[in-house]
């Protein structure tokens, strides 16, 4: 399992516990050790700017996700035999706005960012939340995942 993490941003963030956790997602996915993926911290404009151009979205926002391969909740990447590793996609985090919405909720910092990394790894892994069911099936696994770590969702 190859997780790349970039910190292209200012707000002072551990990367360390962060990978651990993305590998912790994909393992307690199911998913094969031979998938890379990127965890990528960026400021409020570099998020604003993907925002715009992918989601349509005007504003930064917490979390962006951008997969590689469609996958359907549960289901597994495909390995190419003897190829490369299999790259799921990227995660961008922008920890200017994690660090807001934290505050507001009145949750620490660590556990938002916490949360975004299990929250953004899920969606590259096919789950998503635009209807009630699967908004529920995707917040019971962030719970469960983050409960691994002693976090609670927020």
């Amino acid at each position: 399992m190859s997780i790349f993490f970039a910190d292209e941003q200012s707000v002072p963030v551990e990367a360390d516990p962060l990978v651990a956790l993305a590998e912790l997602v994909l393992v307690e996915q199911d998913i094969p050790t031979d998938v890379e993926m990127s965890v990528l911290l960026v400021t409020s404009e570099q998020i604003a700017e993907y925002n715009e151009r992918f989601m349509s979205k005007s504003g930064p926002t917490d979390v962006l996700s951008f997969p590689i391969v469609d996958l359907a909740p549960g289901e597994r990447p495909r390995r190419v035999p003897n190829g490369p590793p299999t790259a799921i996609g990227d995660v961008f985090i922008c920890p200017e706005v994690v660090r807001a919405n934290a505050g507001a909720s009145g949750v620490p910092f660590e556990d938002e960012m916490a949360l975004m990394v299990v929250h953004g790894i899920l969606h590259l892994l096919g789950f998503d939340h635009q209807v009630d069911d699967e908004a529920e099936i995707m917040e019971s696994r962030e719970a469960d995942i983050l409960a691994k770590i002693g976090k609670t969702r927020p």
